[in-house]
């Protein structure tokens, strides 16, 4: 079976190293492996996302949903410290480097869990992603139709999809399945940002 980054248990070799880059604004280091998605840095689908997303509320429950190493859960924890950030993905490498991430970033708002331990009555006021178009269609609805219709009344989320992976698609989707309009509102380096509200 070859290692994949939707895989819980990545095959390849966890030989982890310090990465620089600029995070919400500010100079951070953090810790990358392979086995996770994107390892050699910010891959451009999240910084079209973390560029073109609005700035969340001053407060309120956030969710970063495939969170990888952490980019955007550390994003959103950076921009704001009163927050409430779930970070969530279900491979065991990323969940322990996201969390080494948040603790070397004194982030003590972002909570670093799998799906099945986030408590269900959990609503988000704004959801990020960078979704795992690769696991396969049928598998993505399922993973969007269980988290998407978590907003809070008021909550938008946030998707970055390459135009070439089926952003335009997936809008149609979202928008006649799960009846939650569904509006592109950036477009930059063959990306889509869409955005999600409960409708």
């Amino acid at each position: 079976m070859s290692d994949h980054y939707f895989t819980p248990e990545p095959a390849s070799a966890d030989e982890r190293r310090p990465l620089t880059l600029m995070l919400a604004g500010r100079r951070v280091t953090v810790t990358v492996s392979p086995g996770v998605f994107s390892p050699g840095g910010l891959d451009k689908g999240t910084r079209v996302l973390l560029d073109e997303a609005p700035e969340p509320p001053e407060e309120g429950t956030f969710l970063d949903l495939g969170c990888g190493w952490g980019a955007v859960a550390l994003t959103l924890g950076l921009l704001r410290p009163d927050a409430e950030v779930w970070a969530v993905d279900v491979n065991e490498r990323a969940l322990d480097l996201a969390r080494m991430n948040a603790l070397s970033l004194h982030r003590e708002g972002i909570r670093v869990a799998r799906p099945d331990q986030v408590p269900p009555g959990t609503r988000f006021d704004v959801i990020w992603s960078n979704p795992p178009i690769r696991i396969g269609k049928e598998a993505l609805h399922d993973l969007l139709a269980t988290w998407l219709p978590r907003l809070a009344p008021a909550g938008a989320a946030y998707l970055v999809v390459s135009k070439n992976l089926g952003a335009d698609t997936l809008r149609r989707w979202v928008s006649s399945e799960l009846g939650m309009p569904c509006e592109r509102v950036a477009t930059s380096g063959g990306f889509r940002v869409l955005r999600v509200a409960r409708g």
